[in-house]
């Protein structure tokens, strides 16, 4: 299934609105947030680092941990009523700008100006 981001933030909203608590506070949501992303980290950790999981682990996917990380940031998101579209747009536009000549561009590339 292909998603927009517009899609995103209509599916969350539409599961939180059915709950009469409805979102979390900012900083409860940043505290979820870094929870997630310590999980996803740990994921990461277990298959491509040294530490190996315990037997007795549960063994959750990768992907798992970043659709978690992406729900999360698009309570967030939806809390604040941004849009994840034009958040990703200002940051590709800064990075974009930026960073067009900080790394070795491959044969036969060049930067977006």
């Amino acid at each position: 299934m292909n998603y927009t981001t517009e899609d995103i933030q209509k599916r969350v909203d539409k599961y939180i609105s059915q709950f009469k608590e409805g979102y979390f506070s900012p900083l409860s949501l940043q505290a979820r947030l870094t929870e997630e992303v310590g999980e996803m980290a740990r994921e990461i950790n277990h298959h491509y680092g040294e530490k190996q999981k315990k037997a007795t682990e549960k063994n959750k996917a990768l992907e798992e941990e970043l659709g978690d990380v992406l729900f999360v940031l698009t309570c967030f998101a939806n809390s604040l009523d941004m849009d994840l579209s034009e958040a990703f747009e200002q940051s590709m536009s800064k990075i974009e700008t930026r960073d067009k000549d900080r790394w070795t561009r491959k044969e036969g590339e060049s930067s977006n100006e």
